[in-house]
């Protein structure tokens, strides 16, 4: 068998060059807003000229895209950092929220920037395609394990998981915008969120909280009401 030689995990320089135009471009998005953002600015923090920066991102739409490739990056590397494939719904959910703590409180930057795409979304059609994907992924992701944990018994039988994850990234979003935010009021949003979707059977002693008896409450993937 004739085994091939691994990949070389050299960065070229262009690569190097585009995460440095990423970062410009993220760092003045967190202090100037979308609309502050400017190529020359680009250009100026990253040391090049303006063709040089057009060479790497010729438009806008590069420009978002770029960006927003460097949030997935940064969200995917959490997954890396916490594996967590084998885990319960409870426990990986869990996890969510040291992902969210990470991204509000200890590198709020991407959260931040993850918000301005959000909000200048609405009125860009361009921001929005770009940033579309993580949106719906994440989403998706929760409601998925919303609907897994009700199937386990830890969460309220009667959840609509789609509604639920929205209210979660809403929440999530609005504490990263908040400048207010610190440990405390992170602990209390995440206790609020986790009292929100808790099964109050947990409390009664001798309750059936098999996945057998969970799985009876579901229909066609919908969660039917007790």
């Amino acid at each position: 068998m004739i085994i091939s030689p691994p990949p070389s995990t050299k960065r070229a320089p262009t690569d190097d060059r585009r995460a440095a135009i990423a970062r410009a471009a993220r760092a003045l998005i967190v202090e100037k807003g979308v609309e502050g953002l400017r190529t020359r600015d680009i250009a100026d923090r990253v040391g090049i000229n303006i063709a040089t920066l057009h060479y790497h991102v010729p438009s806008k739409e590069a420009l978002i895209e770029l960006v927003a490739e460097s949030l997935r990056r940064d969200f995917m590397q959490q997954t890396i950092d916490r594996p967590r494939s084998q885990l319960s719904a409870d426990e990986r959910l869990d996890l969510e929220f040291v992902d969210v703590h990470e991204m509000t409180l200890e590198k709020p930057d991407t959260m931040l920037v993850f918000s301005e795409l959000l909000e200048r979304g609405r009125r860009d059609e361009t921001i929005a395609a770009a940033i579309k994907p993580m949106k719906h992924h994440w989403r998706q992701m929760i409601a998925s394990l919303l609907t897994q944990g009700v199937m386990d018994g830890v969460y309220r039988p009667d959840i609509d998981p789609e509604a639920m994850a929205m209210v979660m990234i809403s929440s999530f979003v609005g504490f990263c915008r908040n400048p207010d935010r610190d440990q405390s009021r992170f602990d209390r949003m995440v206790g609020e969120l986790k009292r929100a979707i808790r099964n109050p059977a947990l409390d009664v002693p001798g309750a059936n909280l098999s996945k057998s008896a969970q799985t009876e409450r579901l229909l066609g993937g919908t969660v039917l009401k007790e």
